[in-house]
């Protein structure tokens, strides 16, 4: 697997105490873990070995220098001997890039006949660790911690999770997201704070009339839409009569004043409206689907919040099997022997999730007033994934995650769209119960890609509540936990 342009650091705390003979070991062992981590394929970014650390000045120089590096997205620490925490106060306190605490120690067993005081003096993670986890406690330092030994293949891929998590914590400190027309009228959920946003999260939400899009729609020769149709001929399944249509050409059209509109903008994710289409032949859905397979975030009704997640969900499954998409839940099977949830969109749901090649036709859509817009078809593999919807609930951001299995879903003939089937731990009357006390809204981003723990490290490494349903949930103590957080997060604003 190619790894990605970000690093990961990889530094190690001791102190001059044991000597020198002890810290140039402490080097080696270091340096060998870091290299066995950069080799791991669970992990997607390179991890870079740093001198070892024994005074607080080196140490508040790598947290600056992380700081202002484009290329690290997180520090992963470890104190391989003590490491006096009073050294670290500086430089946790100005660190403001991901931190995983990693909890090992360079051998596995203890070396009963040979063991002494010299091997005693080299090897205290078990205390040194505890040490720096009690100044990252006190100063109330955001990290994830991973205990266990490095080479330990369940250990190695939690950290490579928490790298995607950082990875897509780091690449939403540059998200712009392009709002072509306002959401949807008189809808609650796809609204929010855009100020707030960008200070807990770093989004750039700017808002352009849909004029400008189809300006640069306009400005599309035809050379690049002949270019672009013959795309679409290669990579779906399509006949000769839909390839020629003018709905397919507008779609390309579209697709292309689209993306040079994104590109030229440096923007990472957008949203469009069916209510807010003046100057378009046609809703965008072909051009939609395909920028989403590209790693663009997207959100319908103008939801931007559902757009930026898609965004960082995007960064963090790539290189990982299975796909990404804007979803949304819509409409329920409530057989009582066999209950499931149907999510699709009119257009808007991203190939990366399909199951085959993709079918491309043409159907009218009943709603937007528009041309009977171009739309690639198809079904979704079965397996394990997740559904995320991010909502504001007026203090604070909340990510709501249910867990699922995709089954198969029976033919739809009447239905030309993209879809999925599931069926959502606990239960669909559990799911649906408990998400709806969490205010979870109706777009949310689905993946087979990644799971929880990748949401729960993204949603840490923010700063964003999380509240997971899955098989363990049970609606009285989910109540309980909203609850909880309510008062947590009310009392955390004077911390």
């Amino acid at each position: 697997m190619k790894k990605e342009t970000f690093e990961f650091w990889f530094v190690t705390g001791s102190q001059h105490l044991y000597g020198e003979e002890t810290l140039k070991q402490v080097d080696k062992d270091s340096k060998t873990i870091a290299v066995a981590l950069d080799k791991s394929e669970a992990v997607p970014a390179k991890v870079v070995f740093k001198p070892v650390l024994t005074n607080a000045d080196a140490i508040t120089t790598i947290c600056l220098e992380a700081n202002n590096s484009p290329q690290c997205a997180g520090l992963i620490a470890w104190m391989h001997t003590f490491s006096p925490a009073k050294m670290w106060i500086s430089g946790l306190t100005k660190l403001n890039k991901p931190l995983l605490h990693f909890h090992t120690q360079f051998n596995r067993d203890i070396p009963w006949s040979d063991i002494d005081m010299d091997f005693m003096n080299l090897n205290q993670a078990a205390h040194g660790d505890r040490e720096f986890g009690y100044i990252c406690s006190r100063l109330r330092i955001e990290r994830k911690v991973v205990a266990g030994h490095w080479q330990d293949k369940a250990v190695v891929a939690s950290i490579g999770t928490w790298t995607r998590a950082a990875m897509a914590a780091i690449d939403a400190r540059s998200m712009k997201i392009a709002r072509f027309g306002d959401n949807m009228r008189d809808v609650a959920v796809t609204e929010g704070n855009k100020v707030s946003a960008q200070i807990k999260l770093d989004y750039q939400v700017h808002g352009y009339g849909v004029g400008d899009l189809a300006h640069a729609v306009s400005l599309v020769p035809d050379k690049q839409v002949k270019e672009l149709v013959k795309q679409y001929g290669d990579e779906y399944k399509a006949s000769s009569k839909v390839l020629s249509s003018p709905s397919v050409k507008e779609a390309a059209r579209i697709e292309a004043g689209m993306r040079n509109f994104l590109e030229r903008g440096g923007f990472k994710a957008f949203t469009t409206t069916f209510e807010d289409l003046h100057g378009l032949v046609q809703l965008p859905g072909l051009a939609v689907q395909r920028l989403m397979a590209d790693g663009y975030g997207f959100g319908a009704e103008g939801d931007w919040k559902t757009s930026a997640l898609l965004r960082s969900m995007k960064v963090m499954s790539q290189g990982l099997k299975g796909g990404t998409s804007f979803m949304e839940d819509y409409t329920y099977h409530l057989d009582p022997d066999n209950t499931a949830v149907l999510g699709a969109h009119m257009l808007e749901v991203c190939p990366s999730i399909a199951e085959g090649k993709p079918l491309l036709e043409v159907h009218p859509l009943g709603i937007g007033g528009k041309a009977d817009p171009a739309r690639l078809i198809f079904k979704t593999s079965l397996g394990r994934a997740v559904v995320a919807s991010m909502v504001e609930m007026g203090d604070r951001f909340r990510l709501i995650v249910n867990t699922m299995d995709v089954i198969k879903c029976p033919p739809m003939p009447k239905l030309p769209v993209a879809s999925v089937l599931w069926k959502p731990d606990p239960d669909l009357k559990t799911a649906a119960a408990a998400w709806i006390y969490a205010g979870g809204a109706h777009h949310t981003s689905f993946s087979q890609a990644l799971n929880a723990e990748h949401l729960k490290d993204f949603a840490d490494i923010s700063g964003i509540e999380m509240v997971l349903i899955d098989e363990k949930c049970n609606i009285t103590e989910f109540r309980k936990e909203l609850r909880w957080n309510d008062l947590y997060y009310h009392l955390n604003r004077g911390l």
